[in-house]
């Protein structure tokens, strides 16, 4: 790919257009896992529940366009939330970019291929539940996280 076309090395978070704010979205899927906060001291708990809406195949909404309205809880990734959730894995393209870190090759901007991060076991496939077929969220609370405290 031309450097040019790589507009994530030249454009802040802020500076891209709708399209390409959607496309650097790696498609893991692991901002759509249910995370818990502890109400006395605000530490976050993941959990490997999806959201009814991920779609456990491609690990994409399967309502995109409605997600706010269906979900109230839903958050809207934008330039200016990134910092503030702590939650977002390290491999996060949002986070990467606006560490002014690169994209990895698995990340289909690079590859090409935007089953490369399924076949790397970047993605939720194949390791997420869906809310739909569980009853309780807390069975289901991870305790490994990376080195800042986010998952994965």
């Amino acid at each position: 790919m031309k450097e040019k076309n790589k507009f994530w090395k030249y454009k802040t978070l802020k500076q891209m257009t709708d399209n390409e704010w959607e496309s650097l979205c790696d498609g893991c899927g692991k901002c759509c896992l249910h995370k818990l906060e502890d109400i006395d001291t605000g530490e976050i708990s993941i959990s490997n529940v999806s959201c009814m809406y991920l779609d456990q195949n491609t690990c994409a909404c399967t309502d995109y366009k409605n997600r706010q309205k269906n979900v109230s809880d839903c958050i809207k990734l934008s330039p200016e939330t990134i910092e503030e959730l702590s939650w977002l894995p390290d491999t996060c393209s949002y986070r990467l970019v606006f560490n002014n870190d690169d994209l990895p090759v698995w990340h289909h901007l690079i590859s090409g291929d935007k089953n490369t991060i399924h076949e790397e076991g970047m993605s939720v496939k194949n390791y997420s539940i869906n809310e739909k077929d569980i009853k309780d969220v807390n069975q289901y609370i991870l305790d490994w996280f990376n080195n800042n405290g986010s998952l994965f």
